[in-house]
């Protein structure tokens, strides 16, 4: 019999590799039940033994792209370095399939959102995790270096603003790289770049950086200081304000006695970078993948591109991209909805 009572002869293929590999790890007797993931082709299930015991099955199919080596190597580096990634407790990478720490359901966009009196104190603790990442070695990674930032923003034209021509994209190009150029001028250090308030969770049985579980991360980079507080702070999730966003910057700043004007200038640009390519994957995700919810959030993306766009240091980007970028009015999201696919694309 396979989990959950169902015959061998029956499951798919998929299904049992993963009873292969729960058998072979010991947890073969657990009850399963999905935990939502992301936009990735990755799922996850919390595994629940009769004793209580808990642990995450990451399930990452090979075929679709999907490669759990990162998401091992960087959770090593990072409980090395004293911060909270999951334990792996059982492997099989060539599968793509993992069982990992449970870190419980504590995600700081829950918690926030039963109490925003705790929104500053968690983002300070998110800000305390990436002042220690300043401080310990760093793996060997790739860097995110001015051409990879332009690189990533390909989205943007392909998806979002579908109408603007070669010529005009070419421009954004040529002015963009010398702001990435000045963004990534700087110290680097580890960035996790998924870093936000749906990655985050709170363990309150540890102390100091360690009560910050973090999740999510195989995509790291080394890159700007400035990255990652951009990624939390410029939530396309939720809605982060701009008094919260200063209040976390100033934090941040006071207690890495940082250059102020370098590092708003250099957030500025990585907000923006990281924004404008967020339209693009918000708008791939409904046209390509037909997955319509997330044109629901690019209104709030779109706010976000011109707080970055409001720097003075940013003005001439922001007279090109006023006549590239469509504004997501009601029609033009609708417009996009309706050509989402039926069916979501595996």
């Amino acid at each position: 019999m396979g989990q959950q009572g169902q015959p061998m002869e029956h499951m798919t293929a998929r299904a049992f590799e993963i009873a292969q590999f729960l058998e072979r790890a010991g947890w073969d007797k657990a009850m399963r039940k999905p935990v939502t993931g992301d936009a990735s082709a990755r799922k996850y299930d919390r595994l629940s033994l009769a004793d209580g015991t808990t642990a995450i099955l990451m399930d990452s199919p090979p075929e679709t792209g999907e490669d759990v080596r990162p998401f091992v190597a960087i959770a090593d580096h990072l409980r090395v370095v004293g911060l909270a990634a999951p334990l792996i407790l059982h492997q099989d990478a060539d599968a793509g399939l993992l069982l990992i720490e449970d870190f419980g359901d504590a995600l700081f966009a829950d918690l926030i959102a039963d109490d925003p009196a705790r929104e500053i104190p968690l983002y300070q603790a998110a800000a305390d995790v990436l002042i220690h990442l300043r401080t310990t070695p760093k793996p060997e990674l790739p860097v995110c270096d001015a051409t990879w930032l332009v690189e990533m923003v390909a989205p943007l034209f392909e998806w979002y603003a579908q109408d603007a021509d070669a010529t005009d994209q070419a421009a954004f190009t040529t002015q963009f790289r010398s702001f990435a150029e000045r963004a990534t001028a700087g110290d680097q250090v580890l960035i996790l770049r998924d870093y936000h308030a749906q990655n985050l969770l709170l363990l309150p049985d540890r102390t100091g950086v360690e009560q910050v579980g973090l999740l999510d991360f195989q995509d790291a980079l080394l890159g700007p200081t400035a990255y990652d507080l951009v990624s939390i702070l410029q939530d396309a999730r939720r809605d982060v304000s701009a008094k919260v966003e200063e209040s976390i910057i100033t934090y941040m700043l006071t207690q890495t006695k940082e250059d102020a004007a370098r590092f708003r200038t250099t957030y500025a640009i990585l907000g923006l970078q990281r924004n404008l390519r967020i339209l693009g994957i918000f708008a791939r995700l409904c046209l390509r993948d037909g997955k319509a919810h997330y044109v629901d959030m690019i209104p709030r993306v779109w706010g976000y591109v011109w707080r970055n766009l409001a720097h003075p240091e940013l003005e001439e980007l922001s007279a090109l991209l006023t006549a590239l970028l469509p504004e997501p009015t009601p029609t033009f999201l609708e417009r996009m909805k309706r050509q989402c696919p039926h069916k979501p694309i595996p």
